[in-house]
């Protein structure tokens, strides 16, 4: 499949996509924690904008001499990847921004520098806490960005082709994530590391003050949100296309179908935010290494058998 969309209308997309899910997510977001909380759930809609707006107008703080022009570069440059991940995914039958013959290679490009730059905003703080969380994340990160490439070509090898589009189309008759269950749940795992959410906070925990958010206020704390919001679309939208066909589906309309699947998602992930418990570092990389890769590496197996037969 190839790009439908001029080089113009390309980033109007991409950045209409990330707008509207990232505030879609930051209600989602503040609608479940009222829930899990027992409070109103009132205003949730304008909630998001109305805590940016408080943020933004607050005191900042800093740390003494902190590289405050890394610290930017690495929040703008996460969003930007997010971006970048959402441009290499079709849409819809036709429509994408940068729907190449290598999306796959390119969304595990997004992955591993995403480790990079969180890793990299935990360093410019010039903070003891920040700078403990960073190397934390990235001793997770190694554990997990395996898992994601093993269920990946997994997803690609009944295509015969990693562009996503063609994984896409590969999935007209059945989605992936019945011929390969699991898929998906191992990917989820993915996208909730490298959010930093709700299990996977590994880099933002408690007993580290907060990790790498410890020093965040005014406009990088809202642009550390807002890209973390974008990662969720992001991974979201990924996950629609590679295992849940995209697309595909009876009696709607192909983006009706596309939204829907990007929302339920979304959903799961902001749920695992609020329902489940964060896991201590340690044990999640011994059972990372002693279980969930040897999953991921199944799952790559039966693709491989099921596509040679």
């Amino acid at each position: 499949m190839s790009t439908t969309v001029g080089w113009w209308a390309a980033p109007l997309l991409v950045l209409a996509v990330l707008g509207a899910g990232a505030y879609v997510v930051a209600v989602l977001d503040g609608l479940v924690a009222a829930r899990v909380a027992g409070r109103s759930a009132a205003g949730s809609l304008l909630g998001p904008a109305r805590w940016a707006a408080a943020t933004l107008a607050s005191q900042a703080l800093a740390t003494e001499r902190p590289d405050v022009a890394l610290r930017r570069t690495a929040l703008v440059g996460y969003a930007g990847l997010a971006a970048l991940g959402v441009a290499v995914v079709p849409l819809w039958d036709g429509v994408a921004a940068a729907d190449g013959p290598v999306g796959i290679v390119l969304w595990g490009t997004v992955e591993a520098l995403a480790i990079v730059a969180v890793f990299l905003r935990g360093w410019a703080v010039n903070g003891l806490l920040a700078l403990m969380a960073a190397y934390r994340f990235v001793a997770v990160g190694f554990a997990y960005l395996l898992l994601s490439m093993f269920v990946l070509i997994a997803a690609a090898l009944p295509a015969e082709s990693l562009g996503v589009g063609a994984v896409v189309d590969a999935q007209r008759g059945l989605w992936n994530v019945v011929r390969q269950p699991l898929g998906l749940p191992l990917f989820l795992v993915v996208a909730l590391g490298t959010v930093l959410w709700g299990p996977m906070a590994l880099g933002l925990g408690t007993d580290l003050g907060e990790g790498s958010a410890s020093e965040d206020s005014g406009v990088d704390r809202v642009l550390w949100r807002v890209g973390r919001a974008a990662m969720v679309v992001a991974f979201s939208v990924m996950a629609a296309a590679v295992f849940l066909g995209g697309w595909h589906g009876p009696l709607l309309p192909g983006p009706v179908w596309m939204v829907a699947k990007a929302l339920a998602v979304a959903a799961v992930l902001v749920v695992a935010r609020h329902r489940l418990a964060r896991v201590r570092a340690e044990r999640f990389v011994t059972v990372a290494w002693t279980v969930l890769l040897p999953l991921g590496f199944l799952d790559l197996a039966m693709a491989g058998v099921e596509t040679l037969a």
